[in-house]
């Protein structure tokens, strides 16, 4: 294959490839109930349209530093998803992110100085290629149902992205993200569990704006997504419970459960070429 891209891959990705009918002619998507990718994964990036169905089963945070993002937590601390099973299928009926069900497929640039987008995947990922099982991607050179089905999706995704750049703009402007904290008490041990590392909004200023500023944010739709974010903080307690009910609790004090921002938001890499048949 070619040499690696230089911007770095986004979160669950380790090679990215473009599509195309040349080259993967017979290749098939395939469904599965095993989440392999997500298996280590505490933090998943969210859309702020997700917020409402995401935020009856995750915390749902803003990662620190410049250019946050939302995060669904499925996990308080670093490898640790409390969602899934040893087999990586899901335990529970919850939802599950958009960012998720996109994998192995997405929207990504054929070269750095070009910004159009073109459907890639993750060739590493065993649910594309050859085989009996799974849904043909091209008949006759031409992409098929579920392809372009696909690429609508990655289409939608991405333009949620966008949307929710803008949302995360406008909370901003309004100064109302700030550092979260959060110290949780387990019966037994003398000192709290604390975890930092992660932006909220911070309600007392939120509280103290204008009224037309407050009305603004009401009409466009902005103070429902706080609000769902604010009620779904009320879950870091029951996601450090099931922790600990699953034998992955912390054993000492905790580090932040998103220190970072996956790279989900970031500039779009670029996809490495096919190898072409000999």
């Amino acid at each position: 294959m070619a040499s690696a891209p230089q911007a770095q891959l986004p979160l669950f990705y380790k090679d990215l490839m473009p599509l195309n009918s040349r080259d993967h002619a017979s290749y098939k998507s395939r469904q599965t109930d095993k989440a392999t990718w997500l298996s280590n994964q505490h933090a998943v990036p969210l859309t702020a349209e997700e917020f409402p169905d995401a935020s009856r089963h995750y915390p749902i945070i803003f990662s620190a530093g410049e250019n946050s993002v939302p995060l669904a937590l499925m996990g308080l601390n670093e490898g640790v998803n409390t969602f899934l099973d040893a087999d990586a299928k899901l335990t529970d009926n919850v939802y599950v992110p958009a960012y998720v069900r996109r994998y192995p497929f997405l929207l990504a640039k054929l070269s750095d100085s070009s910004e159009e987008l073109s459907l890639c995947f993750d060739p590493t990922s065993d649910l594309v290629g050859e085989g009996e099982d799974g849904y043909q991607l091209f008949e006759n050179d031409q992409p098929t149902d579920s392809t372009k089905g696909l690429l609508e999706f990655c289409k939608q995704f991405e333009e949620a992205g966008q949307r929710t750049q803008n949302f995360v703009a406008e909370l901003e402007k309004h100064g109302l993200l700030m550092d979260g904290e959060v110290a949780i008490q387990q019966d037994g041990t003398e000192q709290p569990f604390i975890y930092r590392g992660f932006r909220m909004v911070d309600e007392a200023k939120l509280r103290d704006l204008r009224g037309d500023v407050l009305r603004t944010l009401n009409q466009n739709g902005v103070l429902a997504l706080i609000y769902a974010h604010l009620f779904s903080l009320q879950l870091i307690r029951e996601i450090f419970g099931r922790q600990v009910m699953q034998g992955k609790g912390p054993a000492g004090s905790a580090p932040a459960p998103a220190a970072a921002a996956p790279a989900a938001a970031e500039e779009k890499p670029a996809a490495k070429p096919a190898k072409k048949k000999s």
